[in-house]
């Protein structure tokens, strides 16, 4: 029963560098691709913003309060903070995708 531990590292180990040999090896993304990404997490977190801003404004205006424009454009102004923060993490991911082909060529 003492080997069977030993056996079974050895068989994940295995496994581990079949996967690593098998992986797809995906260019970096292009400058196109880089800016398509930025434009859409910024104008999706500014629609969802926004649209709940509209809605929350609506929903109040139909039970008596009159908020007209003051949730939408707190929540644009929310929706643009989330937009920026998911541009900053997307491009700390490419960043990392960029650095990992680099390594794997050198």
């Amino acid at each position: 029963m003492a080997s069977d531990p030993d056996r079974l590292r050895d068989l994940g180990s295995r496994l581990d560098q079949l996967q690593a040999r098998q992986a797809p090896k995906r260019p970096p993304p292009s400058q196109t691709g880089i800016a398509g990404r930025f434009a859409t997490e910024l104008v999706a977190a500014l629609l969802v913003g926004g649209g709940l801003g509209w809605g929350i404004d609506w929903l109040c205006g139909r039970i008596g309060f009159h908020t007209a424009p003051v949730f939408m454009i707190v929540c644009v102004m929310l929706g643009a903070a989330a937009g920026i923060l998911n541009v900053v993490r997307a491009a700390r991911e490419i960043n990392a995708q960029i650095d990992a082909g680099r390594t794997d060529k050198e």
